[in-house]
């Protein structure tokens, strides 16, 4: 069964890819914005949001691919009762960055599986972030040098990058921190004969 990424997001193709999955990437062009603002004026949870945004996706590819097994994606950080996305500016992920900095956060990385058409599985892993108390000129230059590569990033960092250096702590999955649950996918693929084991 042809497997289909709904996103853009290279580091989740490379993630799948990498774990010896044949998968196909298409975006799936949806209003996240709106939609995130939508769900926190219900007063949606973090975990929901992100869950709503991964099923929009799948569902978004899946109504056009109906044969084949489509994969949603999205991750949200929340923060004192806050949901953040992906900063639209460097002044926008400076304004981020220094609100978390010496603070816990949350990464919630949503997987939504649709088979045929239907939601068939659905996952949500959560990661605690710490960052240290950099200072403002370390900042600046950590943001002029990684704007290109963070500016695509919830949260405007990357565990993978130079951003690492941003922690003290991360309690959770490394592959949930970078946007997709891969264990948990795996397993459920594999139980379900997807893919061999």
């Amino acid at each position: 069964m042809q497997i289909i990424l709904a996103s853009a997001s290279e580091t989740r193709l490379a993630l799948l890819s990498a774990a010896g999955l044949q998968v196909t990437a298409l975006p799936a062009r949806i209003d996240e914005e709106s939609m995130r603002a939508a769900l926190e004026a219900e007063e949606a949870s973090p975990l929901d949001i992100a869950d709503a945004l991964a099923e929009a996706k799948a569902r978004k590819l899946a109504e056009r691919h109906r044969e084949a097994l489509v994969i949603g994606c999205d991750q949200v950080l929340a923060f004192q009762r806050q949901v953040w996305g992906k900063p639209e500016t460097p002044e926008a992920a400076r304004r981020q960055l220094r609100a978390l900095r010496g603070q816990t956060h949350r990464l919630l990385s949503a997987v939504v599986l649709y088979e045929a058409a239907r939601p068939v599985w659905r996952h949500v892993g959560e990661v605690r972030l710490t960052m240290r108390d950099f200072s403002d000129d370390w900042l600046e230059g950590y943001l002029a040098r990684n704007w290109d590569s963070v500016k695509s990033s919830v949260g405007g960092y990357k565990l993978e990058e130079e951003g690492v250096r941003l922690f003290t702590d991360v309690e959770g999955d490394y592959f949930t921190v970078l946007g997709l649950p891969l264990l948990p996918l795996l397993t459920y693929l594999g139980q379900r004969g997807f893919i061999p084991t």
